[in-house]
């Protein structure tokens, strides 16, 4: 929809606990519209300085986090709670709400995805909330059940210092007043533009009014319905998609769309949260994303044995394997399967490390790009596709230490069949002494490397991301 005039403020939080002042900031991001296609393509940034965000209080540590994602909007979002006090797990949350709005090709609140995430001195954890089949019938595009909200009411739960509630602010105000279409959502569009406007809802949504042409980087968009939803997960609860009232609203929108979905599917489809995949290589220890997000368990055994990430993961798959005990296993056997995997599902990936060292590395998808196709209706959710219709994505994250070099790393790649690869491409560099290099696959890294307290994000120099940190000089 193009962007209207006309601007209505949203609901006030209703947190049974007073909204911290940083929350409070994050819910005047209109000036994120002000930045234009200007920072698309950049790989670094600083704070603006605009007075709706309120002051900023000087911080002890020259960096006090960083956040790098593939589209710069939700970068400067979790930037942005970084800045105003929330932690890693904060602005992690805050940046996938935001990026269900600003690239929904790639990060719907219909698909889910796998988060990585690690205290400072304390072992990784695997959170996994990977799209699930939908076990309804009749549907004609059968789509996945919507996991992401459930992952990140996880996320929120094991490592959050705020309300969820507070972390959706950003996104309801990027719906309600609008984005600007970045290069990589409009590059979305335009790789599957006949397909998508094909369908109306779509067409509604990424055509410039009535004209049917396709929305281009640089134009506004506002959504107002998807915004509505995001109100009502704020004010009522995650839980209301997956066992209340809006768990009908939902089901009966996205089975008018094809989707094939019943309310049982949402109220027992659940988030998983294991250890990490994990092992030593000389000083350093890494740990990776654990099974079902199997794109981990590639990138660890091609960093271990020097094999290809995607061979890895087809042998891995054959073997009807799916525990992370399996998987520990298995990434030392040296297993290869020369045959590869189709051509895989979209993805998109951004890592976030806080002043106090908690480090999450994600992973989104919608099991393919722009799901199914379609909108669940009046939520305006993107359907993400149905995982028996679509091989399994590469969710690959990733992180390095080592405490006597006082070096650590969260990585975390997107670019199809090549993300595990560039993930285990470049902690190879890392482990030599070297900067990481630019993938020469299609994989898109994005990176942030600590010496000491002195750390460095990279967006993927392949892609349109964008890396902001929260500078104090």
């Amino acid at each position: 929809m193009v962007k209207p005039d006309s601007r209505t403020p949203h609901p006030p939080c209703l947190s049974d606990r007073p909204t911290p002042r940083w929350a409070r900031g994050l819910g005047l991001l209109a000036c994120l519209s002000l930045l234009g296609s200007s920072l698309v393509a950049c790989s670094g940034g600083r704070s603006l300085k605009h007075h709706l965000f309120g002051h900023t209080a000087p911080s002890a540590r020259a960096n006090t986090g960083i956040v790098v994602a593939d589209e710069p909007q939700a970068a400067l979002v979790g930037r942005d709670v970084l800045a105003r006090g929330g932690n890693a797990a904060d602005a992690a949350t805050a940046t996938a709400f935001a990026l269900s709005v600003t690239l929904p090709s790639r990060a719907s609140l219909g698909g889910g995805g796998a988060c990585l995430v690690a205290r400072p001195g304390q072992p990784a954890e695997s959170i996994s909330f990977l799209p699930v089949d939908g076990t309804g019938t009749g549907g004609d595009r059968p789509a996945a059940v919507p996991m992401m909200a459930r992952g990140l009411f996880l996320l929120n739960l094991r490592y959050g210092s705020v309300q969820l509630g507070d972390t959706i602010d950003p996104a309801i105000t990027l719906g309600q007043q609008g984005i600007t279409v970045s290069r990589q959502l409009a590059s979305d569009i335009a790789a599957v533009q006949g397909p998508l406007l094909s369908n109306e809802g779509m067409k509604a949504l990424f055509s410039r009014g009535d004209s049917g042409v396709a929305i281009r980087e640089g134009d506004q968009l506002t959504q107002p319905r998807l915004t509505s939803f995001l109100s009502r997960l704020k004010l009522v609860g995650v839980g209301d998609l997956y066992t209340g009232a809006l768990s009908d609203v939902f089901v009966t929108q996205a089975n008018k769309a094809g989707a094939g979905l019943t309310r049982d599917d949402l109220r027992r489809s659940l988030p998983g949260q294991t250890s990490a995949l994990h092992f030593t290589s000389g000083p350093y220890r890494l740990s990776f994303l654990a099974p079902p997000a199997d794109g981990g368990l590639g990138s660890a055994a091609a960093f271990r044995q020097n094999l290809r990430a995607e061979n890895v993961i087809s042998a891995w798959r054959r073997s009807g394997r799916t525990s992370l005990q399996e998987g520990q296993i298995f990434m030392a056997s040296g297993q290869s399967d020369a045959t590869g995997l189709p051509p895989l599902p979209a993805s998109t990936s951004f890592v976030v490390r806080d002043g106090h060292g908690l480090s999450v590395g994600c992973v989104l998808t919608d099991n393919n790009l722009f799901g199914t196709g379609r909108l669940a209706g009046s939520t305006g959710v993107v359907l993400a596709g149905a995982p028996h219709d679509y091989p399994r994505p590469l969710l690959s994250a990733a992180m390095l230490e080592a405490p006597h070099k006082r070096m650590q790393a969260v990585l975390a790649a997107s670019g199809q069949n090549d993300a595990a690869q560039s993930v285990a491409d470049a902690l190879r560099q890392l482990a030599q002494g070297q900067a990481i290099a630019p993938s020469t696959g299609t994989g898109q890294l994005n990176s942030i490397v600590c010496s000491g307290d002195d750390c460095v994000g990279q967006a993927a120099p392949n892609g349109n991301g964008l890396t902001a940190h929260t500078i104090t000089h």
